[in-house]
């Protein structure tokens, strides 16, 4: 039996757990998404689809650039964006979402399908500060597939074993 003493501190437990997942990674330097996008950029203008395109990539420190050699350049953090772009040192951006190795998932077959990026993402366009606070689960993953009437065979996302 559980005390109401113990269910009261598993409940604060829980909740700080909550809270520490939802405020984000923090990020060798601070990036907007919100601001971003509301300046006309889209998710694909940063987020590269490198070959073979199974994943979406971070942009590199001289594509910022390109834009910040001029914009906002008194600021300490484009200033360390800037000095990293010379050096040719990358950014070491913090994924929000990491899947288990087991777990086959091609961003290029989401994009042709039309998927937009805030079903796996969330509000990006509202975001200052990037949170994983969209599920990335067995089940969550089937129910879309399903209401998309996608595959959902075990060898779409999963290597068949044999």
């Amino acid at each position: 039996m559980t005390s109401p003493a113990q269910t009261v501190i598993l409940g604060v437990a829980g909740t700080l757990l909550l809270a520490a997942s939802m405020s984000g990674q923090q990020q060798p330097i601070p990036y907007s998404h919100k601001t971003h996008l509301a300046l006309g950029l889209q998710c694909a203008n940063c987020h590269a689809n490198a070959d073979p395109g199974e994943f979406m990539g971070f942009p590199a420190e001289g594509f910022c650039m390109s834009c910040h050699q001029a914009i906002k350049t008194d600021s300490p953090h484009i200033q360390k964006l800037a000095a990293a772009a010379e050096q040719k040192q990358p950014i070491p951006w913090q994924r929000l979402y990491e899947l288990p190795g087991f777990v086959y998932f091609s961003h290029r077959v989401h994009t042709q399908a039309d998927v937009a990026c805030e079903t796996c993402h969330g509000p990006v366009r509202e975001r200052d500060v990037m949170t994983a606070e969209v599920e990335h689960s067995m089940k969550s993953c089937m129910a879309c597939h399903e209401q998309r009437q996608a595959p959902n065979e075990c060898g779409t996302c999963h290597e068949e074993q044999f």
